[in-house]
């Protein structure tokens, strides 16, 4: 199987990723309100998989498939063992890319990374809760396509002082020709300063959580401020 050398994502635009972390027909209200804009990029959340399974992702794959017409899906598997396994969930289910997380040991990354090659998948390497993400990294045989700097939900909630790692963007970009993606994150000032610090990707999901009467204006300013 020939081996995938370049990403559909465009390293020289940011992105907005929009988690989906609900139900199914929070999914498709959310998505119908979405503009259709090839910088948008739609996650199938840990939550939502592990309620609705490779069948949620497949749901999330035509929902936005029917909007844009290279959907890009991220399928947040979160893996830390199995990675031929469930990298190969993903992409039966059609997902663009899959996330595995950066205290997996170092044979299941090397594995996952391998695998999304095969399967023609991005690669992406949750660092939530690592100290040294570079340390992640130069343990590995090649790369991630996108390493994710992540302060998560119960570490936002309960730790007021834990800070989004912004400091390792320019680590990480200064040793590896990869993207970056900022988590946990969800005002506009947060995510301005994570483009700022020229993170690629920035993740969001407590704006869209569930639908509301100010989602598309938050998507749209959201936009804006990547640009």
């Amino acid at each position: 199987m020939s081996i995938r050398t370049k990403s559909k994502l465009d390293y020289k635009k940011k992105y907005l990723q929009v988690a989906l972390n609900s139900t199914v027909r929070d999914a498709e209200i959310i998505i119908d309100l979405l503009p259709a804009n090839d910088r948008i990029i739609i996650e199938a959340g840990t939550p939502f998989i592990k309620q609705y399974g490779a069948d949620g992702i497949r749901q999330i794959v035509d929902l936005w498939g029917a909007k844009v017409d290279d959907p890009y899906i991220v399928a947040d598997l979160k893996t830390m063992d199995r990675a031929e396994t469930e990298v190969s969930l993903a992409a039966s289910a059609g997902a663009s890319a899959a996330i595995a997380l950066g205290h997996a040991p170092t044979e299941t990354l090397n594995s996952f990374i391998g695998e999304c090659a095969r399967q023609s998948l991005d690669s992406m390497i949750d660092m939530m809760n690592v100290e040294y993400p570079l340390g992640v990294l130069s343990q590995l045989k090649n790369p991630p396509t996108v390493v994710l700097l992540h302060r998560g939900v119960d570490e936002e909630k309960f730790n007021r002082e834990k800070m989004i790692p912004l400091h390792e963007i320019r680590r990480i970009k200064g040793r590896y020709n990869i993207m970056v993606s900022i988590a946990g994150g969800d005002t506009l000032r947060e995510v301005q300063s994570s483009i700022f610090n020229d993170t690629d990707i920035v993740v969001i999901w407590k704006s869209v959580y569930k639908k509301s009467d100010e989602t598309v204006e938050l998507i749209e300013g959201f936009l804006k401020a990547i640009k």
